[in-house]
């Protein structure tokens, strides 16, 4: 799925120069002893002083529902130093967007070689703007320009450079010095958190950081080593690595520790990864050869994975990145020296280095420069990260790599400490930093989950989850809805799935829909077989006519099998079904209905149900109190905003926003829209609250036939948004929802909840009784003490039982409350919808209306017609001003629901 775009620090304006991270990035001081969470009178954690300001809603108190338990989690005590941190800029003006590898290698040439006496002991720096120092530096005026020029690497020939090497002038100005005891005050919540207080976090973040960064490959805040790899095929080799943060805890700084994935290119020969990136034999350099019928296809999709990847040649020793691939061999790739001939590539490397080419029919690399290189004397580096998608058919090796058990986790992490072996950096000694051995213990409570009502004629009506999941057997929908007229279409070859095939996954579906209540008054569908190749409205216009006249109605369901790798049938089936006809489809792959147990039409008919209006389960009321008081109808939404992958230039952002319809919390309506490229506050919000909030009262008069249709309540969680733009939801977000509420006539109090999951902490059992089968911590525990902010109201809630791997907590922040609910209200009603999510009778890991939305988001292209043009693959990039004409396009393309498909959970 695309990325979410770029996270930033927290706090609104003045985030220390080059951009700063918030609330995390490194470790930890020498000051008082590690002490424990500052505690008020009766032993429970302090709350924050009354003149204490916070972004969002400030910490009220804390939980007491549920089972008091004890748990590990990956953060580590961190000291505070009683010294003061020098603050310096380091600017080089004329090279403003230099790359953060040669920023950090010029500072480290300055220091090392140009002026040591300067820089004694050395100064860390983020590799943009920021600069720390454990002392003052000696600079008679503040300030103090350097001119800097690195080493040239000897060529691999022996061969002298062939020009001097580029001088890069490097000025640092003193800018702030930094009072740890600040930072103290903040961290016992005496202290607003504001610039000061971020640039120490941030000063911390670099001084940890610094020696890693300049030993092994990183990315953001994660490091990587070469001591445990995976070659996972596809050019591709993974490497551990290990991510570090220092956070602000409730009386103290703590180190979050995690271990991380990276994917670097294949080292070694440059021909050999292309051919192991298309899966040919290593063996076969000749099937890169354009002249021999390497295809175009397969030449753009090479290009694209290579493209800005760093290769060493045999007359060069420094690595130049690669811009692109020719597209004629060496021996017809011609070009003209300056004040000279016409040559080829070929013929130039004979006259100029005396060298036949062993493989001349190959493509050359194009250098940014416009050097032109043969694949054969390119070599790719070991340890460099590579900055694309992985390919789909690695991702299970990538899970693989990555997953461990909590248990195997929690000891790697620990084991981490011996990486990162903060004891022993030179730059951690001098700034007095000191990072407890001993990972962090601290209190939890699993919090008791929701009843769940189901429907008439269930023999058990009511069921209570155990560790996140519960069963259906002997259960019926508390809403099932019937199917009158409905309709078979495959896609895969009839000698494949043939007529019985067919007719027996037919009864099936049937078999299952029955077992939970829904009436399917046709036992013998039409079913028909088609080329998934030709037009799919087409074949549903063949299939409505048929049904059409067996029936007399259209039908009200199309099924269809697909073979496997249908991926656009299937987008074009759900632009059909759910923009241009408003009837509801259901995919089946042929591999999974070809005799497939009742377990698997049991899944499907969850998702059968609510996609024909029906409802599933709904959480008993007394389970959810805030939404079951009759005299504050309450509006649950959840929004999202899903950006472009990295280098897709051009493409849009899509945004979502689901809410509930019903008085029982279980049945949603959604709404979508294109935005500005990587924007993440949603421009169009007004109108998408404003359509939900209408429909709301609609089904409430309509359907429900109740007096009081307008919402007294609206709770918004809002997913993918980083604690730097916190202050951007309030500022912007919220006033466009009011703004909705303004233009239907309603004033509901507003409560806002970001609910993030990009995050790296981790919940550990300490006692085995506390576990689930997984070993993962049950389901419904919940932090909100010791690692949670010092003056902020938030919380960590793992929701989910776990299947494989660590289970992630999600983490929620309360920004906004008009409701003025209590932590425990809170708490459980986040839980509580974490089991409405209508696709699994499994409890899901963030409350159901923002999963929701997170789908909408990923089905965005589902509203574009199959024959619009628009490009979607991830590597379509776009430059200058065909940004914005690209973004009109798809606007313009992109096509409203469906009247039917809008009051329906077609997304499910």
């Amino acid at each position: 799925m695309s990325g979410r775009g770029q996270r930033q620090g927290r706090g609104g304006g003045g985030t220390p120069r080059g951009g700063a991270v918030a609330r995390g990035g490194g470790p930890a001081i020498r000051g008082g002893p590690a002490g424990t969470v500052a505690r008020g009178p009766a032993g429970a954690p302090s709350l924050p002083a009354a003149h204490v300001q916070s972004v969002g809603v400030k910490r009220k108190g804390f939980g007491t529902s549920g089972q008091a338990i004890e748990v590990w989690t990956n953060h580590f005590a961190v000291d505070i130093p009683q010294n003061i941190i020098r603050h310096y800029d380091a600017i080089t003006p004329s090279e403003q967007s230099l790359p953060l590898k040669l920023n950090m290698d010029l500072i480290r040439h300055l220091q090392e070689v140009i002026a040591p006496q300067v820089f004694t002991p050395p100064a860390v720096y983020d590799g943009r703007k920021n600069m720390f120092a454990a002392r003052e530096l000696p600079f008679t005026e503040g300030s103090m320009t350097f001119d800097v020029s690195l080493p040239q690497q000897p060529t691999t020939t022996g061969a002298p450079p062939t020009r001097s090497p580029k001088v890069y002038k490097i000025k640092i100005t003193k800018v702030a010095e930094i009072n740890p005891e600040i930072t103290t005050r903040f961290l016992e919540g005496k202290q607003s958190h504001d610039n000061e207080i971020l640039t120490t976090i941030t000063a911390l973040n670099v001084v940890v950081r610094h020696e890693p960064t300049m030993q092994w490959p990183f990315n953001v805040r994660s490091f990587f080593t070469d001591r445990e790899t995976v070659d996972i095929g596809s050019g591709i080799v993974l490497w551990r690595g290990y991510f570090q943060s220092v956070r602000p805890g409730q009386g103290r700084m703590y180190m979050n520790i995690d271990i991380s994935t990276g994917a670097m290119y294949r080292p070694g020969s440059l021909i050999e990864l292309m051919l192991d990136f298309l899966g040919r034999p290593l063996d076969r350099p000749m099937l890169l050869a354009p002249s021999k019928g390497f295809p175009e296809r397969e030449h753009s999709r090479v290009q694209r994975f290579l493209h800005g990847a760093k290769i060493k040649t045999s007359d060069s020793g420094s690595p130049r990145s690669i811009n692109k691939l020719s597209k004629t061999g060496a021996n017809n790739l011609r070009f003209q020296l300056r004040d000279g001939p016409t040559l080829t590539v070929a013929q130039y490397f004979m006259q100029t280095y005396n060298r036949t080419l062993k493989y001349p029919d190959l493509p050359c690399v194009e250098l940014y420069s416009g050097a032109l290189i043969p694949l054969e004397m390119c070599t790719v580096p070991p340890g460099q990260i590579m900055r694309k998608q992985v390919p789909p058919e690695r991702t299970k090796a990538v899970l693989e790599f990555a997953t461990k058990k909590p248990h195997e986790r929690l000891a790697s992490i620990r084991e981490g400490l011996g990486v990162l072996q903060y004891g022993q950096s030179e730059y951690v000694r001098q700034f007095g930093l000191h990072v407890n051995e001993q990972s962090v213990s601290i209190k939890a409570r699993v919090l008791p989950p929701p009843t769940l009502k189901y429907g008439v004629g269930s023999k058990q009506p009511t069921i209570t989850p155990r560790d996140g999941g519960w069963n259906m057997i002997d259960k019926k929908f508390y809403k099932p809805q019937p199917i009158s007229r409905w309709a078979w279409i495959i896609y895969e070859r009839e000698q494949r799935f043939n007529g019985a095939t067919a007719n027996a996954a037919v009864a099936n579906m049937i078999k299952a829909c029955r077992s939970v209540g829904m009436v399917i008054a046709d036992e013998h569908p039409e079913i028909t077989w088609h080329n998934p190749q030709g037009n799919v409205f087409d074949h549903v216009k063949q299939v409505g006519g048929a049904v059409r006249q067996k029936t007399r109605g259209n039908p009200e369901l199309l099924v269809f099998v697909l073979p496997e790798g249908a991926t656009d049938t299937y987008t074009a089936i759900k632009h059909v079904g759910d923009v241009l006809l408003g009837v509801a489809t259901q995919c089946l792959k042929s591999s999974k209905a070809f005799r497939a147990n009742d377990q698997y039409f049991a899944n499907v008919c969850l998702k059968l149900n609510v996609k024909l209006g029906g409802i599933n389960t709904i959480p008993d009321s007394r389970s959810v109190s805030i939404l079951s008081d009759p005299h504050n109808p309450t509006i649950v939404m959840g929004a999202d905003v899903i950006h472009p992958a990295a280098h897709s230039e051009g493409r849009p952002s899509y945004t979502a926003l689901v809410a509930n319809v019903d008085s029982d919390h279980a049945k949603y309506v959604a709404t979508s829209r294109v935005q500005t490229s990587r924007q993440e506050m949603i421009d169009d919000l007004a109108d998408m609250a404003e359509e939900v909030i209408k429909k709301f009262i609609g089904y409430r008069k309509n359907m429900e036939k109740v007096a009081n249709t307008a919402p007294k309540r609206i709770i918004f969680y809002r997913d993918g948004v980083s604690e730097g733009q916190f202050k951007q939801v309030l500022e912007k977000e919220l006033p466009l929802l009011q703004e909705a509420c303004k233009r239907v006539g309603v004033k509901p109090n507003i409560t806002v909840i970001v609910v993030g999951k990009r995050h790296h902490v981790r919940f550990f059992p300490k006692n085995p009784q506390d576990a689930d089968r997984s070993g993962n911590c049950r389901a419904g525990t919940v932090v909100d003490t010791d690692i949670a902010h010092p003056t902020e109201f938030d919380f960590y809630l793992q929701s989910h039982g776990g299947l494989l791997g660590t289970s992630r907590p999600a983490h929620y922040n309360v920004l906004h409350d008009e409701n003025s609910f209590t932590v425990d209200g809170l708490q459980s009603l986040s839980f509580a919808l974490c089991h409405v999510y209508a696709r699994s009778t499994r409890s899901v890991s963030i409350p159901a209306p923002v999963y929701y939305a997170d789908i909408v988001c990923s089905r965005a292209k589902n509203h574009y017609s199959p024959d619009s043009n628009l490009d979607f693959s991830e590597s379509q990039t776009a430059e200058g001003s065909q940004n914005t004409s690209q973004l009109q396009a798809y606007k313009q393309g992109f096509k409203p629901l469906h009247a039917n498909s809008s009051y329906v959970m077609y997304f499910s």
